[in-house]
């Protein structure tokens, strides 16, 4: 098991047990096996296997390039070899298989349509894999082998006992093969919906008609109520009325609060209170109308709700709110303190710590920093740390530490509390790091992310063993979620001393099974032909427009050509070597998007796939970015907070990508050096190192523009990006024990 081996040389006298061989099982040739042809492929069909072969070749040139005859992912060769085991060569088979399966006699069908139908549904499955924006290798393979098997069910007229087996996301992916069969369909779809309602309630128009519909958006609306008020109040009659005549109680108090409330949307984070009747919608609506009472409104109901009915939606309420102040604050940066915290001046502790935790993708370190100190000033000696983590039933402690010892407030934090609570909470801070799904990682990135900011080695010393006992732990339960995430933490613990030694931080990389962290080679940033291609997004505001000016000034030195058009500005190197920037032009609000979109559309009619992308805008706009993210990308500087869910999901589109992000939002006098720097080596030819850019980086704000050097201490380089590297390494782990 490449877990227990990579923690046998991390930590010493720690899972001594030896992990056992899997036993390979033979089992009897049969003639879906035959990798050959029985006998020719008729004329009729032939285009069939012609299509499947076309969609092979599109998913071949997964990563931008040519086809090479490889699905390639990232630089990853497991995962590389899962999904061209199950796209390529599993595809071959089956196409081969089903030319060989004998006729099975269905008189409403000839043996030629039959088969053109499986040859069909198998060309649908790769088509899927196509159009597929976040691929994860494992989640393919394991589809692959279910259309296989369910396949053989199928044609040997058992599809229905092989969906009660195997009732699963693999199943529902591969639909195409029961649509037909009624029970079959119900079956997969309610026993799907239970298991996962978020991401079944989000296909309502693929059943909202069928007679189980119901039981699926009931079970929704207890886990994301808000989507069941989006159904309820759309326009859309076929998925409105499927929520308004289910009858569930919770559904109808959704489309009463839809029909009923001054606003709707406010009110619906506040369904747990409607729905048990403690409060009414008009006194929920007088709660909305004030901004501040409805604020404190939330947290109340947040602390008693205990992650239960509608949690989540509570949850985008509060941070949706809590920015509110957190960009009040941000926007007053300049001015005296009592004015700039005014709009937090009557906050209690407690109510403040939401403000930080639940802001923390906007939160400026100088508003952090005067958030906290007013916390601290109004727990006084009655309150301790503990007390308030208790008070608010330690929802995002983690993420709380993390951003405590990233501010360089930790310390000070810990002191508020008596030395055994303190190891109390920090133990907590580690512990159970292992609970819920496997694809559940925010709390162990703030962890990994806290790492590189605290520089108590007593502390430091006390949460090693921490890690290394939690890994015992996890492998006496037979946790592999545990034993991955503790083993990946040990090895950064064991990397942060040498965060800057090219050496160490190599040996590093293979022990994580990952390529290089310290650098991008320069052959992985350019295409077929050598071009180094860019991609950088700028919105409409005003900060956009001064930023898109101040970025075009910076190519006035004789070694680009600058030529605009209506959407977009294309850069191009005269010297050096070729490289070509698209940068779409900060048209007004709300066409600023259609440019985007243009010029996205111009790259992917030429087959342009950017290996560098940044983006240049608040951090409000960083979503928008992200959803045009491509598989190539290599660099991607977001300029704004690198918070687990922006990593999760730059990683999911772009799983070879280097992050550079910052703590706070970004400043225009910092990313344009940091931009100017990878520009350098990128006409040079030369790899993108990070240790020697960020040093370099480092001087240049020391000694050339002073005023800045704290805010370029915000910034944060792919090689520190703990939290990126843990779950690239994570991923990795996991297809590897995938092919195992």
């Amino acid at each position: 098991m490449v877990v227990l081996l990579m923690v046998v040389c991390l930590i010493p006298d720690v899972a001594q047990g030896q992990s056992r061989k899997k036993r390979k099982v033979v089992r009897e040739m049969t003639i879906y096996d035959v990798d050959t042809l029985v006998n020719p492929i008729p004329l009729q069909r032939k285009m069939w296997h012609d299509k499947i072969d076309r969609s092979q070749k599109a998913a071949s040139a997964f990563d931008g390039k040519a086809s090479d005859g490889m699905i390639y992912y990232a630089e990853d060769s497991v995962a590389t070899n899962l999904l061209t085991g199950a796209l390529l060569r599993d595809v071959d088979q089956m196409q081969v298989m089903i030319e060989n399966m004998p006729f099975n006699e269905d008189p409403t069908v000839s043996e030629g349509q039959q088969k053109i139908r499986y040859l069909s549904d198998l060309n649908e499955l790769v088509q899927k894999f196509n159009k597929d924006t976040k691929v994860d290798p494992v989640f393919w393979r394991r589809t692959v082998t279910n259309f296989r098997e369910m396949l053989i069910a199928k044609h040997e007229g058992h599809i229905v006992d092989f969906v009660h087996r195997h009732p699963d996301i693999y199943s529902l992916m591969n639909r195409q093969l029961f649509e037909g069969d009624k029970e079959a369909r119900a079956y997969v779809y309610t026993t799907v919906g239970r298991k996962e309602p978020v991401m079944m309630i989000r296909r309502l128009s693929e059943f909202a008609k069928d007679p189980f519909a119901c039981e699926i958006i009931a079970a929704a609306a207890k886990v994301v109520p808000s989507e069941i008020y989006n159904y309820a109040s759309s326009t859309n009659y076929t998925l409105s009325n499927a929520v308004r005549r289910c009858m569930d109680p919770l559904v109808q108090t959704i489309v009463k609060i839809s029909d009923e409330s001054k606003s709707p949307l406010r009110a619906m984070a506040f369904l747990s209170w409607i729905y048990d009747r403690k409060k009414t919608i008009p006194e929920i609506d007088a709660i909305t109308a004030n901004q501040d009472l409805f604020y404190k409104s939330l947290i109340e109901l947040k602390i008693e709700n205990k992650g239960g009915l509608g949690d989540q939606t509570l949850t985008d309420e509060l941070q949706y709110r809590g920015l509110k102040y957190v960009r009040e604050m941000n926007d007053l940066h300049e001015a005296k303190d009592p004015v700039r915290f005014k709009c937090i001046e009557d906050f209690k502790p407690h109510e403040l710590y939401y403000v930080m935790v639940y802001g923390q993708d906007e939160i400026y370190t100088s508003s952090f920093v005067g958030t906290f100190r007013r916390m601290m000033e109004r727990m006084s000696d009655s309150i301790s740390g503990g007390d308030l983590l208790a008070s608010v039933q330690y929802d995002k402690f983690r993420t709380f530490i993390r951003m405590c010892a990233g501010y360089n407030t930790l310390s000070t934090f810990l002191s508020s509390m008596s030395q055994e609570k303190k190891m109390e909470v920090m133990t907590d801070f580690i512990a159970n790091l292992d609970k819920g799904k496997d694809d559940e990682l925010e709390d162990a990135v703030d962890v990994a992310d806290a790492f590189g900011s605290i520089n108590d080695e007593e502390l430091m010393n006390f949460l090693q063993n921490e890690v290394r006992r939690n890994y015992e732990r996890s492998y006496k339960e037979k946790s592999l979620k545990g034993m991955r995430v503790y083993a990946l933490l040990a090895t950064l613990f064991n990397g942060l001393k040498a965060s800057d030694n090219q050496e160490a931080i190599k040996q590093q990389s293979e022990v994580l099974s990952l390529p290089p962290i310290n650098l991008v080679q320069y052959k992985n940033l350019v295409n077929d032909s050598g071009v180094v291609y860019e991609q950088v997004f700028f919105y409409g505001d005003e900060d956009g427009k001064a930023s898109f000016a101040s970025f075009l000034g910076g190519f006035k030195d004789g070694k680009w050509k600058v030529v605009p058009s209506k959407y977009w500005t294309t850069i191009t190197s005269v010297t050096g070597k070729p490289v070509v920037i698209y940068a779409n032009n900060p048209l007004p609000e709300p066409e600023d998007e259609e440019s985007q979109k243009q010029l996205c559309d111009y790259l992917a009619q030429n087959e342009i796939a950017p290996t560098v992308v940044i983006h240049r805008g608040h951090s409000y706009h960083l979503p928008l970015t992200l959803d045009r993210l491509n598989k190539s990308s290599r660099i991607v500087m977001l300029g704004s907070c690198g918070g687990y869910h922006n990593l999760s999901l730059v990683l999911d589109r772009s799983p070879d990508a280097h992050i550079i992000s910052s703590k706070q939002t970004g400043a225009m006098n910092v990313n344009e050096p940091i931009i100017k720097n990878i520009e350098t080596r990128l006409l040079e030819g030369r790899d993108v190192e990070w240790i020697d850019m960020w040093r370099d980086l480092g001087n240049y704000f020391k000694t050339k523009l002073p005023s800045y050097k704290s805010t370029f201490a915000d910034y944060v380089p792919p090689h520190k990006n703990l939290g990126a590297i843990f779950i690239k390494a994570y991923r990795r782990l996991s297809s590897n024990e995938e092919e195992e």
